[in-house]
């Protein structure tokens, strides 16, 4: 990697935790300056505005939060385990290396919905992504006779994710982590009774 990719990716990581945590709209130019140490001028020397940092940022720690899973599911062998992933890392996710400020998708989600079309876009597409590992384990199970031939894996997949987005935004919200353990013990029931 040369100088440039090293200093474009310092950034990245430098400012994610930023986005994250203050939105796009909270973020201001001094903040990333305080968070990677350089000028503005060395920042816009790398990206070409804002947007450009805000957009690798989402990326970064979409990233992040992928890798957790991906890491997680490569240790189950069963379709329903793969499932249960989910509720186990979304119900202990401070013991993992999540990104600072929580999920992207949500934090961007309900803040670019309206007012950024370009992040509203990557919030979006990791949906989508998300969606379609969901309903393809699901597929797996089905497949493998796991799960009933008439479950629905794209209903199964919409339905965890608006449940676990769902979670997060209320435990976030009231501070009460016991809210977040009750609605993923439902995630859990709902994935028993795919069978």
């Amino acid at each position: 990697m040369g100088k440039a990719a090293r200093t474009r990716q310092f950034i990245i990581e430098k400012t994610a935790p930023v986005f994250n945590t203050k939105g796009y709209a909270g973020t201001s130019m001094a903040d990333l300056t305080e968070a990677t140490g350089l000028t503005k001028g060395s920042i816009y020397g790398n990206f070409e505005n804002k947007d450009d940092v805000a957009l690798a940022a989402f990326d970064y720690n979409w990233q992040q939060v992928n890798a957790i899973i991906e890491g997680e599911l490569a240790r189950q062998s069963s379709a329903r385990d793969k499932l249960l992933v989910y509720v186990r890392v979304y119900s202990d996710y401070q013991h993992y290396p999540f990104p600072a400020g929580g999920c992207p998708i949500l934090n961007t989600a309900t803040e670019a919905d309206d007012t950024h079309p370009l992040l509203r876009g990557k919030a979006v597409a990791a949906i989508a992504a998300w969606k379609r590992n969901i309903a393809d384990l699901v597929t797996l199970g089905i497949g493998r006779n796991e799960f009933r031939p008439d479950v629905d894996p794209e209903q199964v997949a919409l339905t965890m994710i608006a449940m676990i987005e769902g979670t997060i935004m209320i435990a976030k919200l009231t501070g009460k982590t016991s809210f977040r353990k009750y609605v993923l013990q439902s995630v859990e029931t709902l994935i028993g009774g795919l069978a």
